[in-house]
């Protein structure tokens, strides 16, 4: 089993990250179940905007999405920016658009996306408000792309209003609310990822679009 966690952080290493530390708790929980754990910062890596799986010379989005492939559970961590996603939470989610147009991501049987029986979460930090909204957009994005999100598959800390000290700063690892939800996701990520393991989706896609097509007006196909 491997957990993969990518930081959507503004800072590229070796710079100290906030969410990094609230990752590096789930890391520890899930090593604890002898789980491979791998941390990636987005802002390492040249990732060039658009939605396909490969945007051309130097785009290095490729060697992310290969390791998006391999894991089990994909974690997104990311902090909040002027009350909303960073960009490279929202970089993430136009990349990925790409299961939903490239052959080569799809299971040409069943039109399950390579995401299909893989977990994921998120984690979420900031000094202000605009946790709940970040959490929102990227579970809804991690489902439509095929993830499966267990219950409470999140866990977030923000101060208070306005300029303030961050999660570290402030004493945010000692929070209760967020030390519990961390582990809310840890295991209930865990128990997902190992029962699709062993009883991975039979959902035949292809099936459902020729079903749904015999009830829809063909001009109105999406």
């Amino acid at each position: 089993m491997k957990a993969l966690f990518l930081n959507c952080t503004l800072k590229p290493s070796p710079q100290p990250s906030n969410t990094d530390a609230l990752i590096r708790k789930a890391v520890r929980l899930f090593e604890q179940e002898q789980v491979a754990c791998e941390v990636l910062r987005l802002a390492d890596y040249n990732i060039k905007p658009g939605t396909s799986s490969d945007e051309g010379e130097g785009d290095e989005w490729p060697r992310v999405l290969a390791k998006i492939k391999a894991c089990q559970i994909l974690i997104i961590g990311a902090p909040v920016w002027v009350g909303h996603l960073s960009s490279w939470g929202q970089r993430y989610i136009e990349r990925m658009d790409s299961v939903f147009h490239e052959e080569g991501l799809v299971d040409k049987a069943t039109g399950q996306a390579f995401t299909y029986n893989k977990v994921g979460g998120v984690l979420i930090t900031g000094n202000e408000d605009g946790a709940h909204a970040s959490v929102e957009q990227l579970v809804w994005a991690m489902q439509e792309q095929g993830f499966s999100i267990p219950p409470n598959a999140n866990s977030y800390w923000v101060g208070e209003a306005g300029p303030g000290p961050s999660y570290q700063e402030a004493g945010g690892e000692r929070h209760l609310y967020t030390n519990k939800n961390v582990r809310y996701l840890v295991y209930n990520c865990l128990h997902l990822a190992r029962v699709l393991a062993q009883h991975p989706y039979p959902t035949n896609l292809n099936q459902l679009n020729e079903d749904a097509k015999q009830e829809s007006d063909p001009e109105k196909e999406s």
